[in-house]
């Protein structure tokens, strides 16, 4: 563009100066023709150069760098380079100045043959971002090339009885340059007999040839010897010459004539051996001998023709002997002499002009001069991938080119240039859907049929941090059994992540925070690689039933994503806790309670009642009272409440009892294995009246102990009943939590709550409610109620089954478990 500017400029200036002097107005006219050709430069999107051909190394060829706008310092640093279709190492570049210059020797004639237009392309390539500009250096042609005549020598043979002003062909001479340089003027050296017929084109209609304008005597001069010249208009002026040996033949006065002097043919370039391109014919007004004509190529013709093309000798026909390639010649032109039998034999010539026609017999090349890979998956859309360069080297339509891509989403290819295509992106990529693509690019000619190349193109997509790390699903429910040893692995958890590499590698770690007055991670830790979680502790049911916290799972991307699970690790009970006697019975065996029976009580008189709890929960603190059998096997007068704990008679008591009786009642919990208790009740018989004033005595004695164990039990009810509606309280608040979330097919919920206790009254030391949950994941709920009777000890008579069982109706105790294969959930309730 610089340069172009600077076209202008001087190109302005010297219109004015040419305008102000005579004849301004072609001066006017040069300036507006000059103005047109720069405006079509600018407009052509490239810069334009032009070196002479064999200039030396380290000719100057142009500013390249600042004529593309590009800085020198950020020519390295952006990775400029020049590519070119090719002899790529013509031309080289400086990245210290930016200057073009020949880097090795450039021959016009080997580039480009004659053709009149003759140019370097050169693709110029800069990264960061990627820029592509063309460059096109024309090469001008200089007079290196002298004419060359086919021959340095050449015989003819002409009778001296031919006519004035015949025509005697010659072969002219050819140079390889072009333009001025190429056009030639010939001279004869001078002589008396024949003038030189210069022909005004190059189809040579009538041909370069001598002219006879002195008739020919054999006995004068049987030989003439002439010196033709060519010299080309180049500067400096080159010549060739070539020596014509003249033999005057005498007798046969009449040379072969063709019907026409040049013959024009036109044939395929596929055409096979054994084609015919065309029949010659030429007459001769002699007779005999001397009119019988065979057909030959001019002895100086070209191997090249020879190896191409055959001719009869007879006939006159001109066939195929060789593989014709429109590339490699395009006009051949063929010089046919025909000579008769005659002593001396005549000669006459014409020219054949065989023109080649392209077929469609190349296939488009393809060729990718640069790939930025791998691309990122975030890369916006227009990221140039590669270049890609398509050519061919037919002609006209056979070498129209149209570049396509196949299945071409997420990319498409974009036309910067004739023959030249960039592939860009598209649509937005994503790695975990599609890692890598294969990118077939096809080229398609325009010939009929038309002909294709296709290339493969592998482009692999670069990871990007853009998926965090997920769980299967948002929170697990983990059993653990109390008293469990330390450090031992009580779950695993998992996520993936679905990028690659560093951007996959998930590491664990605890959401800290308090559980009470001590941190979580004094509970537990999680491996920080494999997910392992571990008890750093033994757990005590009692102590915490249920520890709910969330672990998280990070990436080693930049930057890194992450998720958290929530787990929820119910502690499940163990039989680690025998029952506690509560007063007015001591614990243990110790402390024996003493009580006055009256001997007129009937059956069923309560005497007294054994308390007890159990620290554990459900079965485990489920507490059942049994009398051990009297010593000797003696039948006692006195039962005990199975789960009542009361002391009561079994019938009425009379003079033959027993006064004094030591009543063990065992204490046990349903757990495995069993836990017991023993409590030790002395009773006393004595008579009615004495019971009385004893009881008088007593009352007063114990009026300020049973004030005291009724306050003590005031604030043990109150206490239990605020820890057991603070649980209920938040039991209710999960339940509603987990229901208002929408249901996942798969996922566990909370299901619904469900009585199992409906006594006012029950045998349970204490009042709790548990609920626990189990996950599993299949199908609907299945809910079965299961309702236990309680067990009655063995070795009871049919009596003491029916009161018991009586007494057990009365207090009503059920336990009911809400099974199924994919929530287990289990309630207890009791008083």
């Amino acid at each position: 563009m610089f340069r172009v500017m600077k076209y202008l400029f001087i190109s302005q200036k010297r219109g004015t100066m040419l305008a102000s002097r005579p004849g301004g107005q072609e001066a006017q006219l040069l300036l507006l023709s000059l103005l047109l050709v720069a405006a079509w430069e600018a407009g052509s999107g490239q810069v334009h150069y032009s070196v002479p051909e064999e200039a030396k190394h380290g000719t100057f060829v142009g500013r390249i760098a600042q004529d593309l706008g590009l800085e020198l310092a950020e020519l390295v640093p952006r990775l400029f380079r020049v590519a070119s279709k090719g002899r790529a190492d013509l031309l080289e570049v400086n990245l210290q100045n930016g200057i073009l210059f020949v880097n090795s020797r450039i021959d016009r004639e080997e580039l480009c043959g004659r053709s009149a237009v003759c140019s370097i392309h050169l693709e110029v390539i800069v990264d960061k971002p990627l820029q592509v500009f063309h460059v096109e250096v024309e090469v001008r042609d200089i007079n290196d090339n002298p004419p060359v005549f086919p021959a340095t020598q050449k015989n003819l043979f002409i009778s001296e009885t031919r006519a004035l002003d015949s025509h005697l062909p010659l072969e002219g001479a050819s140079d390889e340059d072009v333009g001025e340089n190429a056009l030639l003027i010939y001279r004869l050296s001078p002589n008396e007999y024949f003038s030189l017929d210069v022909p005004t084109s190059d189809e040579q209609v009538k041909p370069l040839g001598l002219v006879l304008k002195k008739s020919l005597d054999r006995e004068v001069a049987s030989k003439l010897l002439l010196v033709l010249k060519a010299t080309d208009r180049g500067k400096p002026e080159l010549t060739g010459t070539v020596e014509l040996c003249i033999t005057v033949l005498d007798v046969n006065d009449n040379a072969p004539v063709f019907d026409k002097a040049v013959y024009r043919v036109k044939l395929l370039e596929n055409a096979r051996n054994g084609t015919l391109v065309i029949r010659l014919n030429a007459s001769d007004l002699d007779e005999g001998s001397n009119s019988h004509i065979l057909y030959s190529f001019a002895t100086d013709a070209s191997p090249y023709i020879e190896a191409s093309f055959r001719i009869d000798s007879a006939s006159g026909e001109i066939t195929v002997s060789g593989k014709l390639d429109f590339e490699e010649a395009k006009l051949y032109k063929i010089q046919v002499e025909a000579v008769d039998k005659g002593s001396p034999p005549m000669f006459g010539h014409c020219i054949v002009l065989i023109e080649i026609l392209d077929v469609n017999d190349n296939a488009p090349e393809l060729m990718v001069t640069s790939l930025s890979l791998p691309v990122r998956e975030d890369a916006p859309q227009g990221t140039v991938i590669a270049l890609i360069t398509v050519s061919d080297r037919d002609s006209g339509a056979n070498g129209q080119v149209t570049c396509f891509l196949m299945a071409h989403d997420p990319f498409k290819l974009v036309s910067t240039f004739k023959n030249y295509y960039s592939l860009v992106l598209e649509n937005a990529l994503d790695r975990e859907s599609v890692s890598a693509y294969t990118l077939v690019v096809t080229a398609q000619d325009g010939g009929s049929p038309s002909l294709s190349a296709t290339t493969s193109l592998s482009v692999e997509v670069a990871d990007v941090n853009d998926n965090a790390p997920t769980f299967a699903q948002p929170e697990y429910t983990v059993f653990v059994k109390e008293n469990n040893p330390p450090g031992c692995h009580i779950f695993t958890v998992s996520a993936h992540d679905t990028d690659t590499q560093e951007n996959a590698l998930v590491s664990y770690s605890l959401v800290e925070r308090r559980v009470g007055e001590r941190a979580l991670s004094s509970y537990v830790s999680v491996h920080a690689e494999s997910g392992k979680v571990y008890a750093l502790q033994p757990l005590d049911h009692e102590e915490l039933e249920l520890l709910q916290f969330q672990v998280s799972a990070r990436d080693s991307g930049f930057p890194p994503l992450g998720s958290n699970v929530t787990l929820q690790v119910f502690v499940l009970d163990e039989n680690d806790n025998a029952p506690v006697l509560l007063p007015p019975v001591s614990p243990g065996v110790s402390g024996p309670v003493s009580e006055l029976v009256p001997l007129s009580v009937g059956a069923g008189h309560v005497v007294a009642k054994v308390r007890a709890v159990d620290a554990d929960s459900g079965y485990n603190a489920w507490l059942s009272y049994e009398l051990q059998p009297a010593a000797g096997g003696a039948r006692s007068p006195f039962r005990v409440g199975l789960y009542t704990g009361e002391v009561s008679t079994s019938r009425a008591l009379d003079e033959a009892d027993v006064p004094q009786q030591r009543l063990l009642v065992l204490v046990k919990d349903h757990g495995e294995p069993r836990l017991t208790a023993t409590a030790t009740v002395l009773v006393s018989l004595v008579e009615s009246s004495q019971a009385l004033k004893t009881s008088s005595r007593a009352s007063v004695g114990t009026a300020g102990r049973e004030t005291a164990l009724v306050d003590v039990n005031v604030y043990l009810i109150i206490a239990i009943c605020a820890v057991s509606s603070l649980m209920v309280l938040t039991l209710l608040l999960y339940t509603a939590l987990r229901c208002s979330a929408p249901p996942t097919e798969g996922a566990c919920g909370p299901g619904k709550p469900t009585l199992v206790c409906s006594s006012a009254v029950g045998t349970w030391s204490y009042s709790q409610q548990r609920r626990q949950r189990v996950c599993s994941g299949e199908g609907p709920p299945k809910t079965d109620l299961m309702a236990f009777s309680p067990s009655l000890p063995p070795g009871l008579d049919r009596q003491d089954r029916e009161e018991r069982l009586e007494a057990g109706s009365n207090h009503p105790e059920q336990v009911s478990f809400v099974q199924t294969p994919s929530l287990q959930e289990v309630y207890v309730n009791f008083l």
